[in-house]
């Protein structure tokens, strides 16, 4: 069995004109010498339609993706008159993110960014037990590559009829037809994303209502445009040439894999040699692969698995699906081509059975990752419980860092931002706490009482005096404390800080 974790090196193809070659295994060659190529034009690939238990939860997955990403902008959440009603907004004129009754502020930003690490450990966790799933069942590249394909394959026919199709050198009116209906499609799914993704920064009704009358804001339609662009030409045209030179996942997922990852391969000890085979020829027995070229044909990245694991691939498994319904077909067992580590070679070589499943994915690697993903999504959850409905932020002016009074007393001035997180305007209480005599006033008001509306910030300006002659008046530097109390629901907050005497 080839090393199923490493990429296989592959000899290098002479590129010939109207020869079906990958381009990233196709090199240019001359009368003297053959040089890889920096660049080789791509070969189109056209993957036959192919029926299975892989294909089956691809199509589920790629289901359930898209419907999450076109319809979570027109999903609804009632969290007020004064607050959007979207369950999912991006509000960036406001700085604010709603995902459905979690609210998150940008000096909440951690929240965000521990979403971010839970993502990068779940990637690792399931690179190292699976191999490329991400890749081949949950990346939107593969989600929209596989959308485009299955309008490819509705408008202009089967793998056959599109090579046909494609060879054809006379631009007929069919042709034109048949391209022109795909292409058309293929602009609507890219304005359709394009058009889904505004929707999450702005109320997604009103947006819609304001983009079919031309009344939106030039941002909207230029951010429309240049996905609506991206996704026509990354799902239409470039494809595979994305995940093997644009994205560096292929190229690290060595480093999460090991020996007990289970990934997509080919069992050459019973597919070898092959019917067709020189091998055969001389009267070797044949294996159980035919080369009927079926695992090759429905590869959406053109590669022949039984080479051994490439980069290219994306372990997607329809070469599975192609390999069973093959077997099948000829009375041999499935599994030809299967999900398998390389730990497993030995014994199957000798005919034993592979280990289960479970014992590949539960391993101190995985346990590992896990654990990791699990203490950080704990830590978020904690933290999102804990955190106050009322916040506040203290800026003590440092120009002049304090002003005599012409009775003597020393004053101090701090900006104090108060933040309300509540649907309704709330009246604060300020205070402050310190070993030494220490005044409070507030800039405006007689008492020491603001109002803060509703699910904002209100600046306050606060004045901390000491009284001509006391101890803080004199001492270089004095620790206090800022109160804010909400008079509604009695919740607390604070924030230390420091008064400067006139000795400083």
């Amino acid at each position: 069995m080839h090393n199923l974790m490493q990429v296989k090196e592959v000899a290098p193809i002479p590129c010939q004109k109207g020869k079906k070659i990958p381009s990233h295994r196709c090199v240019l060659s001359d009368s003297t010498q053959n040089e890889p190529a920096l660049y080789a034009a791509r070969e189109p690939i056209f993957p036959r339609r192919v029926s299975g238990a892989f294909r089956s939860l691809k199509w589920v997955l790629m289901i359930i993706t898209l419907g999450i990403y076109y319809l979570t902008p027109w999903i609804r959440w009632d969290r007020g008159a004064s607050l959007p009603d979207q369950a999912v907004l991006v509000d960036l004129a406001n700085r604010r993110f709603f995902f459905f009754w979690i609210e998150i502020w940008p000096h909440e930003f951690y929240f965000i960014a521990g979403l971010l690490i839970m993502a990068g450990l779940g990637l690792f966790l399931f690179t190292s037990a699976l191999g490329r799933v991400w890749c081949g069942y949950a990346c939107p590249q593969t989600v929209w590559t596989d959308l485009f394909i299955l309008v490819e394959r509705w408008v202009e026919g089967d793998r056959n009829a599109r090579l046909r199709l494609h060879r054809q050198k006379k631009l007929d009116l069919r042709k034109i037809r048949l391209r022109a209906t795909k292409w058309v499609l293929w602009l609507l799914i890219g304005m359709a994303t394009g058009g889904a993704w505004v929707f999450y920064f702005t109320d997604a009704p009103s947006l819609a209502m304001d983009l079919v009358t031309l009344n939106a804001h030039p941002v909207a339609y230029t951010t429309i445009g240049v996905l609506t662009a991206t996704t026509f030409f990354f799902g239409g045209f470039a494809r595979e040439q994305i995940c093997i030179y644009a994205c560096p996942w292929p190229r690290i997922q060595a480093a999460m894999m090991d020996e007990d990852t289970l990934t997509v391969g080919y069992r050459e000890w019973r597919g070898e040699p092959r019917k067709h085979s020189q091998a055969v020829k001389d009267g070797t027995p044949a294996g159980d692969c035919i080369d009927c070229m079926a695992c090759v044909n429905v590869c959406p990245m053109g590669i022949d698995i039984r080479e051994g694991q490439q980069l290219a691939c994306i372990t997607c498994a329809l070469c599975i699906d192609a390999c069973d319904d093959m077997m099948e077909k000829i009375g041999k067992p499935r599994g030809l081509i299967d999900y398998m580590a390389l730990s497993d070679e030995a014994n199957e070589r000798a005919g034993g059975a592979p280990r289960p499943i479970w014992k590949h994915i539960l391993r101190p690697r995985t346990m590992l990752y896990t654990g990791l993903w699990s203490f950080v999504g704990i830590l978020l959850v904690f933290a999102l419980f804990i955190r106050s409905d009322i916040d506040m932020t203290v800026a003590p002016v440092r120009n002049p860092t304090f002003v005599m009074l012409s009775d003597g007393s020393i004053r101090n001035t701090y900006d104090v931002r108060l933040r309300n997180k509540h649907g309704e305007a709330r009246d604060f209480h300020l205070s402050l706490t310190s070993e030494a005599p220490l005044q409070i006033d507030l800039e405006g008001t007689d008492t020491l009482r603001v109002q803060v509306p509703a699910d904002s910030t209100y600046l306050q300006r606060v004045y901390v005096i000491a009284k001509a002659g006391s101890q803080p008046a004199q001492d270089e530097r004095t620790d206090l404390r800022l109160w804010v109390e909400d008079l509604q629901s009695a919740e607390r907050a604070y924030k230390s800080t420091v008064f400067n005497g006139k000795d400083n």
